[in-house]
């Protein structure tokens, strides 16, 4: 498990310093709030995050990948039942994963109780790659929870939880990058994936373009449940990034952290 961590968090690392690069050398928009003032309250999300995530798992030790082991020693779950190729099952635990954290994403705007904890990640006034993991701790552990039972539920191999959990991070990343790709490239790309122009229509201000283009990963969900956008009405450089708190608020670590309890 320990080779598990490291191994994932060096992914994370590397992509995280491969698109802030990239959005450095090839931004799409101008930021509304230097990084200097962004960054340290988004880093120290994450730092929380990863924090609350060691300590969830004091209490549950096996958090996702532990839970697809424990799955199979036990015969829980769909695919511990079924006798198929490896590699369709892999392939099939993925889209089932990505479904679903689609489906906790839409959730976490229609239910008020969840959205109040989601804003955070919406407030933030810029998208950049650090918005790609800025989430209230308490969304963070709740997201967990969810993949766990999920895990028990569907029964994937560990590797399909691998495998799945490192598209998430590295698409979340990737299409939270303020990265200015050529037309046909983003074109080609949101086929498959959420590209930054496509999740950038969902951290606008509006309500019906953030109720849009909830996938993480794959673009799929969205066109075929309808929840699809192609473009911004005032387009990527006219639009407005963030909720009603167009100030410095949103970019303090205490009223970050506070705003779920807000009203």
């Amino acid at each position: 498990m320990e080779y598990d961590l490291l191994w994932r968090g060096g992914v994370f690392l590397g992509l995280f310093a491969l698109f802030a690069g990239l959005e450095a050398l090839a931004p799409r928009r101008a930021r509304a709030l230097t990084r200097g003032r962004r960054w340290p309250t988004n880093l120290a999300i994450t730092a929380l995050n990863t924090l609350a995530l060691r300590g969830l798992a004091v209490v549950l030790p096996l958090l996702a990948i532990g839970a697809a082991l424990d799955a199979e020693a036990q015969g829980w779950g769909l695919f511990n039942r079924l006798d198929g190729p490896g590699w369709l099952e892999l392939v099939l635990a993925v889209l089932i994963l990505d479904l679903a954290i689609w489906a906790q994403h839409l959730l976490t705007h229609k239910v008020t109780f969840f959205w109040r904890f989601h804003r955070v990640h919406h407030a933030d006034r810029d998208m950049d790659v650090t918005t790609g993991f800025r989430f209230h701790p308490v969304e963070i552990l709740a997201s967990m929870g969810l993949k766990i039972g999920l895990v028990y539920v569907v029964g994937p191999s560990a590797l399909a939880v691998l495998v799945f959990e490192v598209l998430l991070s590295g698409t979340a990343l990737f299409n939270h990058s303020n990265l200015a790709l050529p037309g046909w490239l983003d074109r080609g790309l949101r086929l498959v994936l959420v590209t930054p122009d496509m999740h950038r229509v969902h951290h606008s201000v509006h309500r019906e373009e953030h109720d849009s283009n909830y996938g993480f990963a794959l673009s799929v969900w969205d066109r075929l449940f309808g929840t699809y956008v192609a473009e911004p009405k005032a387009g990527h450089g006219g639009m407005t990034v963030g909720l009603e708190w167009q100030d410095e608020r949103p970019a303090k670590l205490g009223w970050t952290l506070g705003l779920p309890f807000r009203h």
